[in-house]
């Protein structure tokens, strides 16, 4: 099982030499992918949770290939309606050839309703939109195959139902974002899902968190290998650790969530 983390690319304490640390930690820490989300108008509504600076992903990605080496890179997730799917199928060609065949598309289909409404895109018709331009992007991909030595990996986020059966009609894997372990094992265990690759918590406490509320991946660092090995043996193929917690003013302490990663990778590398 991959580890990944997901990388803030907004907020006040975000710069490039704060993206570069980013890299340089969690490629240096042994972490299999950065990942990176996406906004492209910060409207009030997306503004309250990740603010400017945003840097958008593809070119935070490009940029990031060109300091990296082996990490994996990818988005978690790109909101499918905002751009033309022709437009993504070209991007992550090029950004996928361009850093040697490590990029991972995570998609989904937005949530901002006032970004929505900026970009010009209906917001009540995104799940639908988001449907014909996978579609769309998988045709795409189809007809250009020889450009690639390797398919692009499609992870499909979501934690509806409609995500949930999206993942599994167009996905390469099931992408679910920050859920309890109860409810990722009802879904892996009762469903045939493509692959199963989650985005969790990551948030470390002194005291044992507990509760069915708990989120994978919070607690102390012990509940934390606990949750890894859970994810493990129902059969992950990866798991993107998230230490950002809603509170733009963390992104000015980058050190604390570099801290947590670390304690998290060393002892995974010991009980792996």
């Amino acid at each position: 099982m991959q580890l990944g983390v997901n990388v803030p690319n907004f907020g006040p304490g975000t710069d490039p030499g704060v993206l570069r640390e980013w890299a340089r930690i969690v490629e240096g820490l042994g972490f299999d992918l950065l990942m990176v989300s996406d906004h492209v108008a910060v409207t009030p509504d997306v503004s309250a949770r990740y603010p400017a600076p945003f840097y958008e992903p593809f070119t935070t990605l490009s940029w990031l290939a060109g300091i990296t080496t082996r990490v994996r890179l990818g988005t978690t997730v790109l909101v499918m309606p905002y751009r033309h799917p022709l437009l993504v199928a070209r991007m992550a060609t090029d950004l996928d050839q361009l850093s040697g065949g490590r990029l991972v598309l995570g998609v989904g289909v937005g949530w901002a309703r006032q970004e929505f409404d900026a970009l010009g895109v209906p917001f009540t018709a995104r799940g639908r939109l988001t449907d014909e331009h996978l579609v769309a992007l998988r045709k795409a991909w189809h007809e250009e195959r020889h450009e690639r030595t390797a398919p692009i990996p499609l992870w499909v986020g979501g934690n509806s139902e409609a995500g949930i059966r999206r993942a599994i009609r167009f996905g390469d894997a099931w992408h679910p974002l920050r859920g309890t372990l109860p409810w990722m094992r009802s879904v892996v265990t009762s469903r045939t899902l493509p692959a199963f690759a989650p985005r969790i918590a990551l948030r470390l406490t002194d005291a044992p968190v507990s509760g069915p509320e708990r989120l994978a991946g919070t607690g102390t660092l012990e509940q934390v290998r606990e949750d890894l090995d859970e994810l493990r043996r129902l059969g992950a193929d990866a798991v993107v650790l998230d230490p950002y917690h809603g509170d733009p003013e963390e992104t000015r302490r980058p050190h604390e969530a570099w801290r947590a990663l670390t304690s998290v990778a060393t002892h995974w590398k010991t009980s792996s």
